[in-house]
């Protein structure tokens, strides 16, 4: 199994890759409209050299998070995807601890994500970071991870906005 940056050779099987994990494309056009939109900061797969087709696949995107009215470098973690052959196997949690690396790598500052507390707590999500932070998904699902040595403290407050893709995501066909 190797991790690895996507290429614009990957764009059809990642979307099949979307389509085919879950049960609506929403998650497809969510990832097609990042990318698009120019919002999209990084995109791991994870593939077998013995299949053409994915195992799986991280996406982290762009936020405007603001602390104290200043900006700060943050990443959105949507959509993890896994193909149904490959669960079970630490495919999610390679592709997710390397996405974590390259953020740290490239400055950013903190990782929101929307999920379930006990399978993102392993990596070091909380809610209880995100809990300061004004946002339209705020509640125990939202968590985030301070990276860059955790410079950023429970309690903080400040905004944390999604890419506009997020805002259509439940209305994506």
């Amino acid at each position: 199994m190797t991790i690895r940056p996507a290429g614009g050779g990957d764009v059809a099987a990642i979307d099949a890759l979307l389509r085919h994990c879950f049960p609506a494309p929403a998650e497809a056009v969510l990832v097609r409209d990042l990318c698009i939109e120019g919002d999209m900061l990084l995109t791991l797969v994870a593939d077998d050299a013995m299949s053409a087709d994915l195992a799986g696949l991280v996406a982290f995107s762009r936020m405007a998070v603001t602390i104290n009215d200043r900006p700060v470098a943050a990443a959105a973690l949507a959509p993890i995807a896994v193909d149904p052959a490959w669960r079970h196997r630490g495919v999610a949690d390679a592709l997710i601890a390397a996405g974590l690396e390259h953020l740290e790598a490239a400055g950013i500052v903190l990782c929101f994500v929307l999920g379930d507390p006990a399978f993102y707590g392993r990596f070091g999500f909380a809610a209880d970071i995100a809990a300061g932070f004004s946002s339209p998904y705020a509640g125990e699902h939202f968590m985030a991870l301070p990276l860059q040595g955790g410079l950023i403290p429970c309690g903080v407050r400040g905004n944390a906005a999604h890419a506009a893709a997020f805002a259509r995501l439940g209305t994506s066909a």
